[in-house]
């Protein structure tokens, strides 16, 4: 069972579908939308400032969600995918986006939607990406538009995905 926490009179909420997995940790200040998903040893640390999710967001294995306190919570939109092992802290991240596997998006970045985050790069404190572009680097720099179909396949198809491969779990 995950580890669900409640601190500083916070007690993490769960809207409708959610999945979390057996070594996941949900602590504090967090409310989730429907159909999100927290897989194995990954962190939601709303301990310290909120943590804000749309609907159909994944934070897969090992990543951590965290803000800074009293500076910078975190929020994330709708159909948003967090890679395995991604740092998201203190930012704003719009809906349909992809944070690859390994990258760190720091406090006060707003990354708007349909953008994809390469696996490692690193999004600096107060960084703005635009709309509809795929960053990678270390840091982070617009490498290109991304067209429709990579969109299509990369962003909407993993989103879609991680609401399938919980429903395996829930079984």
């Amino acid at each position: 069972m995950a580890l669900i926490k409640t601190v500083r009179d916070f007690t993490p909420q769960f809207g409708e579908n959610c999945f979390l997995a057996d070594n996941a940790t949900i602590i504090g200040d967090v409310v989730m939308g429907d159909e999100c998903s927290v897989w194995f040893q990954a962190v939601v640390r709303g301990d310290v400032n909120f943590i804000r999710m749309g609907k159909k967001v994944n934070i897969q294995d090992g990543a951590v969600i965290h803000g800074t306190y009293l500076k910078a919570g975190t929020t994330l939109g709708n159909n948003v995918s967090i890679g395995h092992r991604a740092l998201v802290h203190g930012c704003t991240i719009h809906d349909n986006v992809l944070v690859g596997m390994g990258a760190i998006v720091m406090d006060h970045a707003v990354v708007e939607e349909n953008v994809l985050i390469a696996a490692g790069a690193v999004v600096l404190e107060n960084s703005h990406l635009e709309a509809g572009h795929i960053y990678a680097g270390v840091p982070a720099k617009k490498i290109k538009p991304i067209p429709p179909d990579v969109f299509q396949h990369n962003i909407e198809r993993i989103a879609n995905n991680y609401v399938m491969y919980a429903g395996w779990f829930k079984q």
